[in-house]
């Protein structure tokens, strides 16, 4: 499509904005250069860019049937088969959402999207078929996946298995609860905030939010470039080790991946724990006004059985872990803000590839349908514009230079431990709030990410397994570990279910 010129009066619009002060005679001067720059947009429209690959035939799928998707968990049913044989031959996957998925309609639990079709597999559906694994269909997320409850999409809140009263906990939330109803045997989710890891913790599955940079995020829509994780769901640590082996890796298109260092992580299974040390993070326990001392006793109940299969167990204090949640919100308020939203889900100044097709599409209907954002989301503009006016960016950049500090202070705890330990999340799954209750609302969304949000601040993995439940809502045990050593963090999740059952 052609590219219109402004007009003067569009041009005198945004040097305005800009603070600028020009005359009639020196925009007619812009306006002549501006014309003469469109030409090279114009050569633009007539070459083609490359697209990510669709290697495997499927057809457009159907939604889902009231009968076959009691929790609202499916967003739509398919099923695309991959190559005869491989790792995850006989493995049936949901992916997220917000994943592309050529041919399928992706609508990141948000009406806004509707109507979108992807052309193009992410880099993590692409491995998954080519490891002989079925995609069969897209799993429910919060709306645009800002939501640590299940009760924000647009197709109506999710039902955790345990008790359809309760949430599963978000954003990958129908992730979560395909796999505790035994729907898939594996799901891909994303973390920016604790989004794999709070639904595995309240749902009792198994959830890996890996190194940062690990998994290409090539191909996924994104909040915020910095904080973007995407990674396995399973029903065991073994299970998320075999999807991880596929999954992991540098694409060569996601400028996220510097420096990445994979490993056999099925190789890491182990029964036993001699020799591994485990650090139990005293800040991670007794949260005012969130902590339930149940889910406290429950998570330090099983570091005593961690060290009963042979771990070293003890108690250190690592205060920084309490500024994790407020160096995570001035990145997210402020980044999400600028990438997810004025960026139209791409932003700039990185080289890797851009979704083209999601970029028009949404850019389009965010400006038409603004007000179908959630409050969540809605919440983040008026406060990240707020205070990128106000204040130039000054407390994202100096969150981003805090985080710094913040991984120097896991990276010193993990150079005498392995292994740190704490809650998923401080409290058991919430009840789905009442719709009518806009504080409830926000409470319920955004007050259990205390444990989960540092580490994608710091980049470091992490892993929520179930160690138990207290009145039948599970509880998440969180294993987290150095940069690039996901095997350390899975095989004690795998010692401890192993020993557990």
């Amino acid at each position: 499509m052609p590219v219109a010129p402004p007009s003067k009066s569009e041009m005198k619009r945004i040097a305005q904005s800009y603070g600028f002060d020009l005359s009639d005679a020196e925009l007619d001067v812009m306006a002549a250069v501006c014309r003469g720059t469109l030409a090279s947009y114009a050569r633009l429209d007539q070459l083609h860019a490359p697209k990510l690959a669709v290697n495997y035939p499927r057809d457009a799928g159907r939604a889902p049937q009231p009968e076959e998707n009691p929790y609202n968990a499916w967003a739509w049913r398919c099923s695309i088969k991959g190559a005869p044989a491989g790792k995850l031959s006989g493995k049936r996957v949901a992916l997220k959402d917000n994943i592309c998925l050529a041919g399928i309609p992706m609508r990141n639990g948000s009406a806004m999207l509707e109507g979108f079709v992807p052309d193009e597999d992410a880099t993590v559906a692409t491995r998954i078929l080519e490891a002989g694994g079925e995609i069969t269909g897209k799993a429910v997320c919060e709306s645009f996946c800002f939501s640590g409850g299940s009760h924000t999409s647009d197709s109506g809140p999710v039902r955790n298995p345990n008790n359809p009263a309760h949430s599963t906990g978000g954003s990958s939330s129908g992730c979560a609860a395909l796999l505790a109803s035994g729907e898939v045997d594996m799901a891909v989710g994303g973390d920016q905030g604790g989004s794999i890891r709070l639904p595995a913790s309240w749902t009792g599955v198994v959830g890996l939010k890996p190194t940062f940079g690990l998994v290409p995020y090539t191909g996924i829509f994104p909040i915020e470039g910095t904080l973007d994780h995407t990674g396995p769901m399973a029903m065991s640590a073994a299970d998320c080790a075999l999807l991880l082996e596929v999954i992991a890796g540098e694409d060569g298109l996601d400028p996220r991946q510097v420096g990445v260092k994979t490993a056999p992580y099925t190789q890491a299974l182990a029964s036993d724990l001699k020799g591994v040390r485990i650090a139990v993070v005293r800040e991670g326990f007794g949260w005012e006004g969130s902590s339930e001392p149940e889910v406290d006793e429950t998570v330090r109940r099983a570091a005593r059985w961690l060290a009963g299969l042979g771990a070293s167990v003890e108690e250190i204090s690592i205060p920084a872990h309490r500024d994790g949640v407020h160096i995570w919100t001035a990145i997210a308020l402020e980044g999400a803000t600028a990438q997810m939203v004025r960026g139209d889900a791409t932003g700039w100044n990185y080289r890797g590839h851009y979704s083209v097709g999601l970029c028009d599409f949404y850019g389009r209907a965010r400006r038409a349908r603004g007000n179908d954002f959630p409050l969540t989301v809605k919440s983040v503009v008026l406060l990240g514009q707020y205070l990128s006016d106000r204040y130039n960016g000054h407390y994202y950049a100096k969150a981003q230079n805090l985080s710094r500090t913040l991984r120097a202070a896991y990276d010193q705890a993990l150079k005498s431990a392995d292994v740190l330990l704490m809650p998923t999340t401080p409290m058991r799954a919430m009840a789905l709030p009442p719709a009518d209750d806009p504080l409830a609302y926000f409470g319920a969304a955004l007050a259990n990410i205390h444990n989960t949000c540092p580490f994608d601040v710091t980049g470091h993995p992490a892993i929520s397994t179930p160690c138990g439940k207290v009145d039948g809502l599970p509880v998440g045990l969180m294993l987290i570990g150095r940069s690039f050593d996901e095997n350390s963090i899975i095989r004690a999740a795998h010692a401890y279910e192993s020993a557990r059952g």
